[in-house]
């Protein structure tokens, strides 16, 4: 009999702001239950942490610079991931955690991605199996290490083509730090990868000339000018640079300088811009659901909607809870490493043949 396994996903994305948790039930193929979700903020000083040291490290060089202020954060961050996962289980039953950790330095021409977080002492802690540092194997075999979430985009997708709720091909575009998009055509044939910044030249803006972490529905860009000799000097080094040929991205790839000067309406009004022109030059022919937290910047969407000739719906339409999709997928991640099924694949990461992933640990 064919059993499904149920696992506890975290993601801490590049926005920093906190935790998202999910626990799903899933055989690892087609067969996936959404049980819950939840929202954990960071204490504003942990989150000033991680931002701080996400910001020192430029190169590979500043992991060993930087490294008593990793050892000390990765304590800090893995105790307040227990701390959730610890009060979760006082409710809910999982067998497996799907521990991402926090992304501090990608750098796929490197063949390098940092994500911090004890996977050991996680599992210490929660009395539970941990899988972790999902990314490691795939770059061993030739992949960039991410994105890792399309598959458990296809196996969503099939469980809802299986409730007849949605219909293929389709793309799912999710928004989070990065933008990155998962293509499913009629054969359950997927193709992923990163696709320009996402809220990352945004949130940097707003952090850096203001006391607020982002532009809630993008109103405060709405209310500014675009500058349109920034945008479009932007946009020539960005493609002079070759930044769009790459299939994973991070956020230290984008950077904010070049608009020193502008005010904080037109500057957010003009990354607003520029990212919406970059994602809208890589979204596939199929109709999209977006996910993610840029999903909910309305001026955001409105230019995509704009420069897109083609339907664009929210994730949510499908009963989904769009905030939640990459905490379900780390959830599934475990679940699919925990039997010994692939996690990236050539068309994903461009890794060589599909590939196991996480490392999987039993501390208690």
């Amino acid at each position: 009999m064919e059993k499904n396994l149920s696992a506890l996903g975290f993601m801490s994305g590049t926005s920093g702001d906190g935790v998202d948790s999910s626990i799903i039930s899933s055989n690892g193929e087609d067969k996936i239950k959404i049980k819950y979700n939840r929202f954990d903020p960071y204490p504003a000083n942990l989150s000033n942490k991680i931002h701080s040291l996400k910001d020192n490290i430029q190169k590979i060089q500043d992991l060993l610079k930087y490294s008593q202020e990793i050892e000390k954060l990765e304590s800090e961050l893995t105790k307040f991931h227990a701390k959730i996962a610890i009060s979760i289980s006082e409710k809910f039953r999982f067998e497996l955690i799907g521990f991402h950790g926090h992304t501090i330095y990608h750098n796929s021409e490197e063949k390098i991605s940092k994500q911090i977080g004890l996977g050991n002492t996680l599992s210490k802690l929660t009395k539970k199996t941990v899988v972790y540092n999902f990314r490691q194997n795939d770059i061993e075999n030739g992949g960039e290490g991410a994105p890792l979430a399309p598959i458990y985009h296809l196996s969503l997708i099939r469980t809802l083509l299986n409730k007849k709720k949605i219909k293929i091909p389709i793309s799912i575009l999710n928004i989070g730090g990065i933008s990155n998009t998962t293509e499913i055509n009629k054969n359950f044939e997927i193709s992923s990868r990163d696709i320009g910044p996402g809220n990352c030249l945004i949130d940097k803006w707003i952090r850096k000339n203001s006391n607020m972490s982002y532009d809630n529905n993008g109103k405060i860009a709405r209310k500014g000018k675009i500058d349109k000799l920034i945008l479009n000097q932007y946009l020539e080094n960005y493609y002079y640079s070759k930044l769009d040929t790459k299939r994973s991205l991070d956020t230290n790839d984008f950077d904010i300088y070049f608009a020193k000067g502008l005010s904080l309406e037109n500057g957010l009004a003009t990354m607003t811009a520029i990212t919406a022109e970059i994602i809208s030059k890589k979204i596939g022919d199929n109709n999209v659901y977006v996910c993610g937290g840029g999903r909910k910047n309305n001026y955001l969407i409105d230019l995509l909607k704009k420069k897109i000739n083609k339907k664009i719906s929210m994730i949510d339409d499908l009963q989904l809870d769009g905030d939640f999709i990459e905490s379900q997928a780390f959830a599934f991640l475990a679940i699919r490493s925990f039997l010994k099924l692939p996690i990236s694949f050539p068309l994903t990461t461009n890794c060589n043949k599909p590939c196991l992933g996480g490392i999987i640990i039993k501390n208690f």
